[in-house]
């Protein structure tokens, strides 16, 4: 089977269950950024330091494959007896929140706005903070004229604190400081 299917170049694409739409759909550019945040998250993960919360963020990872996943389907019920793997757990939101308290208790206090930088790392995971924060925009939209699971908003919005809180910690753990706003 080949990459290319020729089947996109008039500008339409099919969701999950074969329905053809146009590739500026909203649904669709939900879960393009969905695609593309995940893909900054691997650029930030595949930068050094590498074992700094590599398994915490690669989970996020395949999160994100799920999410993108129900995005692509308007038919969740036919994705989910397709695809078992495509179920996001409330726990999720629980473990991205016990994540963020964590590393929070190994923070110094933040009394200040700081510049998304620092580190290599660092500003990757500030990137992929605004980008996620960009995908959250793009699901709200989504959500006002499509049913999208509520899980899916509270795990977007918990996910750039988790990564602004991992992006400092990538700076505190290289002992550079966050620069003051």
């Amino acid at each position: 089977m080949r990459i290319y299917t020729k089947s996109g170049d008039s500008g339409q694409t099919s969701f999950f269950g074969g329905r053809r739409v146009s590739k500026d759909d909203a649904r669709v550019a939900a879960y393009g950024d969905v695609d593309e945040l995940n893909s900054s998250i691997g650029v930030a993960v595949a930068t050094d330091p590498v074992e700094l919360e590599h398994g915490l963020l690669t989970d996020v990872q395949r999160d994100l494959f799920t999410i993108g996943a129900r995005l692509a389907s308007p038919d969740p019920e036919k994705l989910t007896q397709a695809l078992e793997k495509t179920t996001l757990h409330n726990v999720r939101i629980a473990e991205l929140e016990s994540a963020i308290d964590r590393i929070d208790d190994e923070l110094p206090d933040l009394g200040s706005f700081i510049l998304p930088g620092g580190t290599a790392k660092s500003a990757l995971l500030h990137y992929s903070r605004s980008v996620c924060r960009r995908t959250e925009r793009s699901v709200v939209a989504l959500a006002r004229h499509e049913v999208v699971p509520d899980l899916v908003l509270a795990y977007l919005n918990r996910l750039s604190d988790l990564l602004f809180m991992v992006a400092r910690l990538a700076n505190h753990r290289s002992n550079v400081s966050d620069t003051k706003w």
